[in-house]
């Protein structure tokens, strides 16, 4: 087994600009970690709505499940783009940051509302609950893999 490679933190030039000897730059996500991300949010939402298509719930409450996820969506990608920008020094309002964790846990906490007081099979709220966090994780995996492979091409330009 290889050892891990290090490098020296005091070096003048960044360790982001280096490229491994293929040519590849390490810091930009591989094709695999990108396909995978896709794939994992693709089986989250689609078994999700699936989930959703064959319950046996009035339409109204479908629309609130549905909801959720377009919302949890929407706001796990704002924290990962506000939090992303703050750490690369880009400004970020104090508002657009507090509203993007708190869209963030509202959904979180309307999904599990949602799902304590549901007559649904403890199955059911099992299996929606772990959809819609497959689906909001891998969101911000897709995310952060589509800013890293911009930046990293933007250097090399």
């Amino acid at each position: 087994m290889e050892p891990l490679k290090t490098f020296d933190v005091n070096e003048t030039s960044t360790f982001s600009n280096k490229k491994e000897n293929n040519g590849r730059n390490p810091m930009k996500p591989t094709g695999a970690f990108i396909g995978a991300s896709w794939a994992a949010l693709l089986a989250g939402v689609v078994g999700y709505c699936v989930g959703l298509w064959n319950a046996a719930m009035q339409l109204n409450e479908k629309g609130y499940y549905f909801t959720i996820l377009l919302f949890g969506l929407f706001a796990v990608i704002s924290v990962q783009k506000s939090v992303r920008d703050k750490a690369e020094g880009l400004p970020v309002t104090d508002l657009y940051y507090g509203l993007s964790w708190f869209a963030t846990l509202a959904s979180i906490t309307l999904l599990v509302i949602g799902l304590w007081n549901a007559d649904l099979l403890l199955s059911e709220k099992g299996f929606y609950g772990m959809s819609f966090t497959l689906s909001v994780f891998s969101a911000i995996a897709v995310q952060k893999n589509t800013r890293d492979a911009q930046l990293i091409d933007a250097q090399t330009i």
